[in-house]
C-alpha cells in the first residue's frame, strides 16, 4: 500500500539528488524498496563527501560517518538534507520522521529511541542519538518488529543478540522480526566466539577450527547457568525446536535436547556436546562423524564395497544418467554401470537413485522440464532394473533464493509430480537440494522425503534454515576411504531411515533398437501425450490451432508407424525423436502457416521467385531439406542424386514436404543427423555432436530438438525445453513396446 510520506521522501530525493554522482531517479510510488534505500544510501554517502557513490552501506561509508558525526542529533546534525535524508529512511522504515522538513525534531527523537528499543540495541546506546551502526541498520530492508508470522521467541534471541553484542567492530545489528535467517546465524557464530574469547578480527563467523576447539571444552548440562546456556538455548529455539529462551539448562531443556539429538541421529546425551552445538550452529554439523549411507560418482566395485561396509556404510547414491557425453575421467563412471546394481546388492548394500542433468542455476527449472526430468528418470530407473516403491531423488543442485525456490523450482516439482503420477506413480518422489527447496518441496506436496545437501554450508538455502522434517540423508563431507582397488572418494551422508533405498533389482533393459508401436499402449499413450500439452497451454481441440490433438496423433504416431520404426531403425536413432518433432511441429500449424504456405505457392507459378517457408506436417523449409537431403547423400546415410539449388529445386522439394507426408516424415531423420553433424552448409552451422545412436544422452538429445527449430539464441530454446518432456513420454511407450 502506498504511503504519501514515503512518496514525499521520494520526491525529496529525486528532486536533491538525482543526476548527481550516478544518483538515478527512482520511481516516486509511496512504496518502500530496496530502489529507494540504495538512493538514500547513495544521498548519505554525497552528504558525507564520497566521491564513489555505492548501494552498499559499506566499510567506507560506516569509517566517514563514524569519523565525522559519531552521535547524530538536534545539534550534530550537518544539513537540512542530512536531517532529510534520516526522516525520510524513518518513514520507509514505518517509523513517524516528521514533515521531511530537514530538523532533528522530538518526533524524529522519538522514533529513534523506538527504533532502538525495537532492535534492542537501546541499553548499548540510550536516548535519541542516532549512532552509525543504527543508521547502517535503517537503511536496509531489515524489519525491527515481528513480521510474516515470525515467532517472539525468536525475535527475543535476535533482540539479545544485538544488544550484547553490538558494540563489537565486525558485529552489525540483525533483523528483529522473528524469522531466522543467513545472517541471524552468522550473528550466532559471531557471538559463540566473542564469548570464547576471540577479539576482533579473529572472530570471523565462520564455523574454524578455532571455534570448534573452543566449543569441544563447553559442553552446558541439566544445572548449568551462564552465558553458553544462553547461546546453546538461542541456537535450539532458532532450530525450530519447542524450547524456550533462557540461561539455566533445566530438565525440560535436556529433555528437548534429547529429542533434536534423537532426531538429527546424533548420540542421546540430553546435553549440549560439542556434535549437538555444530548440528545447530553449521548445517553440515559435526563432520568428523561417520554415516551409513554415501554418495559418489565412482564405479561401485566388489572391492569398493567392502571398503564401504568396513566403514559402516548400507546405503550409497548413485546416478541415473550422464547428461554428458564426454565426461572427464573422473566423471566417466557417474551413471551407474552395467552390472554395478547387482555386485552393490551381491555385497549386502543397498542404492537409492539420484537424478540430475546440469541444473546449476534457476532456467534450468521449470513445469516442462519437470516434467521431462521426472519422466526421464523413470525411463532410465526401470532401465537400471529399479523395481516399484523405488524413491528416485530429483536433484537441485545450486543455491537457489527463495524467489527462485516460488518462481522456478516449485513448478518444477510439481512437473515431476505429474510425470510420476500419470505413470502410475510406480516410484517415491524424493528431492536432492538445500534445506529450504526441501522444506518448501515437501510443504507443496511434491515429494516426500529430503536428501540435504548440507556439505553446501554457505547455500542462502541452509545457512539459517532448520533440517528439514522428512530428511533422509544428510549430506556433511567428502572423503576419500579405503586404499589400492578399494579406495573410493564418496560424500559421507548421515541416515534417518526414512529411506532404504532397494537392495534388490530387476535385470537391465538392454538398448534394443525400436519396434512397432503395441495396440494396447495407444490409449495410454495418447492419453498422456494429450495431458502433457493441455499442461503446456495446447488444448486438445487443437483452440486457435488447425488440428486437434486426436488428429496429429493418430496422423505422426499411429499411421506413420510402420515408417518411423523402419527410419528409426536404419539411421540408428530412437523413434522418439521423429515422433516429437513431427506431432510438436503439427500441433502449432495455424491458420497464418496456411496463408503463407498459398502465398508462397501462388508466387512462385506466377512469377518463377521462391519465397521459402515451413510447410507440411513437420514444418520443414524447403532450402532445410534440400540440405538435409544432399548431406544425408554425401554421407551414405540415404541413396539418390544431388539435388541443384536453384529455386525451382527448392520450390520442388518444399512443394514434396507441402503434400506428400511420408517424404515429410523421411525428412525429419535426415534433418536431425545434418543437425547432428553441425549442419553443414546452412546459415548457422553448429559444433557437430556424436553421430546418431541410440544412447544418445539427454542433452544430446535436448540439442537435436533444438536444432530442429532455430538457433539457441531464439525460440528454439524455450521450445526444446518443452519439447524435451514430450520426448520423454513418447520414450517411454517406445521403450515399452520394444522390451516386451
Amino acid at each position: 500500500m502506498a504511503d504519501e510520506m514515503v512518496r514525499k521522501a521520494q520526491q525529496f530525493i529525486n528532486g536533491a539528488y538525482a543526476g548527481k554522482l550516478g544518483i538515478d531517479r527512482i520511481p516516486e510510488t509511496g512504496v518502500t524498496g530496496w530502489s529507494m534505500m540504495f538512493a538514500l544510501t547513495r544521498a548519505l554517502q554525497y552528504e558525507l563527501g564520497i566521491t564513489s557513490l555505492s548501494d552498499t552501506f559499506g566499510p567506507t561509508t560506516l569509517s566517514t560517518l563514524t569519523s565525522k558525526y559519531p552521535s547524530l542529533n538536534s545539534g550534530t546534525v550537518p544539513s537540512q538534507n542530512f536531517a532529510k535524508i534520516i526522516q525520510s529512511a524513518l518513514y520507509c522504515k514505518g517509523y513517524d520522521g516528521g514533515d521531511i522538513d530537514g530538523t532533528y525534531n522530538s518526533r524524529v527523537v522519538a522514533s529513534v529511541t523506538q527504533l532502538k528499543q525495537n532492535m534492542g540495541v537501546d541499553f548499548a546506546y540510550p536516548g535519541g542519538n542516532l549512532v552509525p551502526k543504527v543508521f547502517k541498520g535503517l537503511l536496509n530492508m531489515d524489519a525491527y518488529v515481528t513480521v510474516n508470522g515470525g515467532s517472539e521467541t525468536i525475535r527475543a534471541v535476535q533482540r539479545w543478540l544485538n544488544g550484547s553484542y553490538v558494540n563489537r567492530r565486525d558485529f552489525f545489528i540483525i533483523p528483529a522480526d522473528g524469522n531466522h535467517s543467513r545472517d541471524v546465524a552468522k550473528s550466532m557464530l559471531f557471538a559463540v566466539q566473542y564469548e570464547l574469547g576471540m577479539a576482533d578480527g579473529t572472530a570471523n563467523g565462520v564455523f574454524g577450527p578455532g571455534t570448534q576447539s573452543g566449543l569441544k571444552s563447553h559442553t552446558v548440562a541439566t544445572g548449568d547457568s551462564n552465558t553458553f546456556v544462553k547461546l546453546f538455548s538461542a541456537a535450539m529455539v532458532l532450530n525450530q525446536r519447542p524450547v524456550d529462551f533462557v540461561s539455566t539448562f533445566t530438565s525440560g531443556l535436556a529433555s528437548a535436547v534429547s529429542t533434536f539429538q534423537s532426531f538429527a541421529k546424533l548420540p542421546v546425551t540430553g546435553t549440549g556436546n560439542f556434535s549437538t552445538w555444530a548440528s545447530l550452529l553449521v548445517s553440515y554439523g559435526d563432520q568428523s562423524r561417520n554415516g551409513e549411507a554415501c554418495d559418489g560418482v565412482t564405479l561401485i566395485t566388489t572391492a569398493r564395497a567392502a571398503t564401504l561396509k568396513a566403514q559402516g556404510i548400507k546405503y550409497v547414491g548413485r546416478y541415473l544418467t550422464q547428461p554428458d557425453p564426454t565426461p572427464p575421467d573422473d566423471l566417466k563412471h557417474k551413471e551407474i554401470q552395467p552390472g554395478e546394481l547387482q555386485t552393490i546388492a551381491a555385497n549386502g548394500l543397498r542404492c537409492f537413485p539420484i537424478y540430475q542433468t546440469y541444473g546449476r542455476e534457476a532456467d534450468g527449472f521449470t513445469y516442462p522440464l519437470g516434467r521431462a526430468a521426472g519422466q526421464a528418470a523413470i525411463n532410465a530407473a526401470l532401465d537400471h532394473g529399479f523395481k516399484a516403491g523405488t524413491r528416485i531423488f530429483w536433484a537441485v543442485d545450486f543455491d537457489a533464493l527463495d524467489e527462485e525456490v516460488t518462481s522456478n523450482v516449485l513448478p518444477h516439482f510439481k512437473g515431476i509430480a505429474d510425470a510420476v503420477a500419470d505413470d502410475g506413480n510406480r516410484f517415491e518422489i524424493g528431492v536432492y537440494g538445500p534445506r529450504n527447496v526441501c522444506i518448501r518441496t515437501a510443504e507443496a506436496g511434491h515429494s516426500t522425503a529430503s536428501f540435504v545437501c548440507d556439505m553446501s554450508s554457505g547455500f542462502s538455502g541452509n545457512f539459517g534454515y532448520p533440517l528439514p522434517s522428512d530428511w533422509a540423508y544428510d549430506q556433511i563431507v567428502t572423503r576419500t576411504v579405503g586404499s589400492g582397488d578399494g579406495s573410493i572418494n564418496i560424500d559421507i551422508n548421515i541416515a534417518s531411515g526414512r529411506d532404504t533405498g532397494q537392495g534388490s533389482f530387476n535385470p537391465p533393459r538392454t538398448p534394443l533398437p525400436d519396434t512397432s508401436l503395441d495396440s494396447d499402449l495407444v490409449t495410454a499413450m495418447r492419453t498422456d501425450v494429450g495431458k502433457y500439452m493441455e499442461s503446456i497451454g495446447f488444448p486438445n481441440d487443437g483452440g486457435l490451432r488447425s488440428h486437434t490433438h486426436e488428429e496429429c496423433f493418430r496422423r505422426v504416431v499411429l499411421e506413420w508407424d510402420s515408417v518411423t520404426t523402419l527410419l528409426a531403425y536404419r539411421y540408428k536413432m530412437r523413434k522418439a525423436l521423429i515422433q516429437t518433432t513431427a506431432y510438436w511441429e503439427m500441433r502449432h500449424i495455424d491458420a497464418v502457416d496456411l496463408s503463407v504456405d498459398q502465398a508462397v505457392s501462388t508466387a512462385f507459378n506466377t512469377t518463377g521467385l521462391f519465397k521459402d517457408s515451413s510447410t507440411g506436417i513437420a514444418q520443414i523449409f524447403g532450402n532445410t531439406a534440400l540440405l538435409a537431403w544432399n548431406h544425408a547423400v554425401r554421407k551414405g546415410y540415404v541413396e539418390g542424386a544431388i539435388r541443384g539449388d536453384s529455386d525451382e529445386d527448392k520450390y520442388n522439394i518444399w512443394d514434396d514436404c507441402r503434400y506428400d507426408e511420408q517424404f515429410a516424415m523421411s525428412t525429419v531423420p535426415l534433418i536431425h543427423m545434418w543437425n547432428a553433424d553441425g549442419a553443414p552448409g546452412n546459415v548457422i552451422e553448429e559444433e557437430p555432436l556424436r553421430p546418431m545412436r541410440l544412447d544418445y544422452t539427454e542433452s544430446e538429445i535436448f540439442q537435436i530438438l533444438r536444432r530442429y527449430q532455430g538457433s539457441a539464441d531464439s525460440e528454439a530454446t524455450p521450445h526444446a525445453k518443452q519439447r524435451t518432456a514430450l520426448y520423454q513420454i513418447m520414450e517411454k511407450y517406445n521403450s515399452i513396446a520394444r522390451n516386451n
